[in-house]
């Protein structure tokens, strides 16, 4: 069909019939008036973030806010947990193609994670057809059936439905209100929201999300402005919507209690984003030279900043009565190979046996094949469906974690096999993201654009403060274009193009998928 135009809105993209029954008048008129009632704030929080960046590089450092203070030291909890949410032991996450939403539906996990985010190409096709997958499998009428003649169908019992729009910075380029682009992640909330809401209401969950890439407690507030006016908009009760907030921004670290204050009526929780805090550290302090890190390999959670993090996210949520769930396990299975995939498994063990030990609540996987596993350690050690009782920072002794523990910037090699991962892994990535799919096993690892933008973050890094590989050579700009002629070959793809220019650029574009999203339809 034609190009639509819905006035005053704009749809620069070919609508199907199918679409049209996503994009309804009534759901089209919700997304204006939430892109009207909110569009100009998210602007000045999006300014505040360049005027946060510049700040950092004049050595104003991170610190926990002196004006809100009295929220940290007050004792005041969330509301209460909702009876399905209260065990989240497993969480299966994925992007929101209609296969992988019946496996993960069906894979054991407590939770799903619908991912509009860092999952999911971001194409108008992909986004649609997910509202569209969505919405069957909110209904229980979801069905696949393979180009083999396999099936796939809903069976009787199911994860719990969360969904993950995309971030504030990003934009939906085919739906114009009044002429500027809807912002994506009142897009992606705004049709789930509108179809889905009640549906799940009636069936005695509700309209659960999370909530990526936050800068501070301010974005967080808008989203709970958001929530407000949605649920005010369909009639649905104030606290419905739970959400759970991916502290996966260092500056955010600093603002977890605020976060969760700001959401307390909505609040599910914090999570712990490790792979995009990582490149957020990297970002944030991308033109401070005591700043730069090692190979991403060696960036484990271990390492003191990142432990530090953690144990400070977990006293946070259990203080306030809400979940301290754990991060992602990149590792998947690997069928031909037996010992590898044992490897595999015994690295998932090793992580999970450490969240569940730290204190938290759950865990996330990025397979089926993995739910078991995780499964096992967190039915071990953690009997009751949470762990809201365990608070590291209430111990006696227990130092309290401070700016310094946070940035405290770990030791460790740069070495040529780890720069030559980074750029091999990162073109594989963007190929396959330009391609439409955004979650892609290299390696034996489940990437995503988190993994890629450390990738690239941190070969910019090391260009541009003349790291030395441990053989002494430093990363320069012809190094990085000979690995990448060495990996992707002397007539470079696209993806291989703009990749280097992402690392070998004067200035730092603040997010790989902003600069792609322009080569896709």
């Amino acid at each position: 069909m034609p190009k639509a135009q819905l006035e005053p809105i704009q749809v620069t993209a070919t609508i199907t019939e199918a679409d049209r029954t996503i994009l309804t008048p009534e759901a089209v008129s919700f997304l204006r008036a939430l892109s009207q009632n909110f569009e100009d704030r998210r602007q000045q929080l999006l300014a505040r973030r360049g005027e946060r960046q510049q700040e950092i590089d004049g050595g104003e450092m991170p610190q926990f806010l002196p004006q809100t203070a009295w929220i940290r030291n007050s004792d005041w909890v969330a509301a209460p947990i909702p009876a399905d949410l209260r065990d989240r032991r497993v969480e299966i996450t994925g992007p929101v193609d209609r296969k992988m939403i019946i496996n993960a539906l069906n894979s054991g996990a407590n939770v799903f994670m619908a991912d509009f985010e860092d999952s999911n190409s971001p194409t108008w096709r992909n986004n649609l057809d997910g509202q569209f997958n969505l919405r069957d499998a909110v209904n229980g009428t979801i069905g696949y059936v393979s180009p083999e003649g396999k099936r796939y169908e809903l069976s009787g019992h199911t994860a719990v439905l969360m969904v993950r729009p995309r971030g504030w910075h990003l934009n939906e380029k085919h739906f114009l209100v009044e002429g500027r682009p809807i912002s994506g992640s009142l897009f992606d909330f705004g049709l789930f929201f509108f179809h889905n809401a009640k549906a799940l209401m009636a069936k005695g969950s509700g309209p659960y999300f999370y909530l990526p890439k936050m800068e501070s407690h301010l974005e967080a507030r808008l989203w709970n402005d958001v929530f407000h006016f949605a649920q005010r908009e369909l009639g649905i009760p104030r606290g419905t919507i739970r959400a759970t907030v991916l502290i996966e921004t260092i500056l955010a670290a600093f603002e977890m209690d605020e976060i969760v204050y700001e959401l307390r009526e909505h609040s599910a929780g914090l999570n712990c984003g490790r792979w995009d805090y990582i490149f957020s550290f990297i970002k944030k302090f991308r033109n401070r030279p005591g700043f730069v890190l090692p190979n991403r390999a060696q960036v484990t959670m271990e390492r003191h900043f990142l432990s530090s993090y953690v144990t400070l996210l977990i006293e946070t949520c259990h203080r306030r009565g809400v979940h301290a769930m754990g991060g992602m396990a990149a590792q998947i299975p690997i069928k031909n190979d037996p010992a590898a995939n044992q490897q595999a498994l015994d690295k998932v063990r090793q992580d999970k046996l450490r969240e569940v030990r730290a204190g938290h609540d759950g865990t996330w996987v990025a397979h089926p094949g993995l739910v078991p596993v995780a499964k096992e350690i967190f039915d071990a050690h953690m009997p009751g469906a949470n762990q809201l009782e365990h608070r590291p920072g209430a111990q006696a002794g227990t130092p309290q974690v401070t700016a310094a523990d946070l940035l405290a910037v770990p030791e460790g090699d740069i070495t040529e096999a780890g720069l030559r991962w980074n750029i091999d892994v990162g073109i594989q990535y963007l190929e396959a993201w330009m391609r439409g799919n955004g979650c892609v096993p290299i390696y034996n690892l489940m990437e995503d654009a988190a993994t890629a933008e450390i990738c690239r973050a941190q070969v910019w890094q090391w260009v541009k403060h003349g790291a030395k590989l441990n053989d002494g050579r430093p990363v320069t700009p012809d190094l990085v274009k000979r690995t990448i002629a060495d990996v992707a070959g002397e007539q470079p793809s696209r993806a291989a193009s703009i990749f280097e220019q992402m690392m070998t650029r004067g200035d730092f574009p603040e997010f790989l998928t902003l600069v792609a999203y322009e080569y896709i339809d």
